[in-house]
């Protein structure tokens, strides 16, 4: 019986180059895409050291295809003549219908598409998940802190009278 390869931290190929961690604190995330995404050879030269930034950076539907706009890849000191530029917009690649159902939530539902993290997969290939989520208010914000506060609080109590 052959066993399905999981990303777990066993796999040698799996690695998370950036990750945006105030994504889930600023936005209610609703669902999130696993998206391919368009590199040049000095881009993943790059990745592969782990420059990368995606903290800043959205993706956005234009003209029947998704972008990621504004991430963050550092030079590569290697590459003399190919250098990339740091701050362009890159293609991400999704299915048709993955792409119209992005285009409904962005222009209908007025929601974002924030990146979560970015990744080599167990194949090795550069992968990005895109989180569509909807704005935190600052109450909101303000309860997921409580939350957070409270089941650290819980977890200590639990520790020092378990």
């Amino acid at each position: 019986m052959s066993q399905v390869k999981s990303s777990s931290k066993s796999d040698p190929n799996y690695k998370v180059i950036a990750e945006n961690r105030r994504a889930r604190f600023d936005y209610a995330i609703e669902e999130d895409i696993e998206c391919g995404i368009i590199l040049e050879g000095s881009e993943v030269k790059s990745l592969r050291e782990g420059g990368a930034n995606i903290a800043e950076s959205y993706a956005a539907v234009e003209d029947g295809e998704l972008w990621l706009v504004n991430s963050y890849v550092a030079p590569y000191k290697q590459a003399k003549t190919f250098q990339h530029e740091e701050r362009r917009r890159r293609k991400l690649l999704v299915s048709r219908k993955q792409l119209a159902d992005l285009w409904n939530a962005t222009q209908r539902k007025g929601m974002t598409l924030v990146p979560l993290v970015m990744y080599f997969n167990h194949r090795g290939m550069a992968k990005i998940k895109i989180g569509v989520a909807k704005g935190k208010k600052l109450h909101d914000k303000r309860e997921t802190a409580a939350k957070r506060d409270w089941s650290r609080q819980k977890q200590r109590l639990l520790k020092d009278h378990g």
